[in-house]
């Protein structure tokens, strides 16, 4: 029982970081360009 309730936290906390990442890049940020889109030299896409 205790292996499931981890394994739920943790899937919770994955999925919300993704969420997190998606959002971001929705937004055009990205960690590949130092968050900051406008400025990577169009290497980065929206």
């Amino acid at each position: 029982m205790g292996t499931i309730v981890v394994g739920v936290i943790v899937l919770a906390v994955v999925a919300a970081i993704v969420k997190r990442m998606i959002k971001d890049k929705k937004a055009g940020k990205s960690l590949q360009c130092g968050t900051d889109c406008k400025h990577c030299g169009g290497h980065c896409s929206h």
